[in-house]
């Protein structure tokens, strides 16, 4: 089933993980939902969070779930961004890959069914 995440980058310029290796570095709404909807439909960005932990074997492998049919849309509201993305992912493992892209510079606004 799917889930729509309502998103809110409140300053876009401060959405950008600890490790530049896995950071966002769009500019845009439409670049910051093209790297997170990446982010959701393929493995890569796990993948190489992985690979750079002490123990990669050691990883829970339900943090590397991708949803291929994921969508992601952004919209620019004054200075903020508000992304909408649409998924099977849980939101566990949302919430990890946007600590990720992000580091605490987002906000989970609202869930519904989609």
């Amino acid at each position: 089933m799917s889930v729509r995440y309502y998103i809110n980058l409140p300053v876009p310029a401060r959405a950008r993980g600890d490790n530049a290796a896995f950071s966002f570095s769009a500019q845009g709404a439409d670049e910051f939902a093209a790297q997170l909807q990446d982010a959701l439909r393929s493995a890569s960005l796990f993948e190489r969070w992985r690979r750079a932990q002490d123990d990669p074997d050691e990883v829970d492998a339900s943090l590397g779930v991708v949803d291929p049919q994921a969508q992601v849309s952004g919209q620019q509201k004054n200075l903020q961004i508000a992304l909408v993305a649409t998924t099977s992912i849980p939101g566990l493992v949302l919430k990890h890959r946007l600590r990720l892209l992000a580091g605490s510079s987002w906000e989970l606004r609202d869930v519904s069914a989609a």
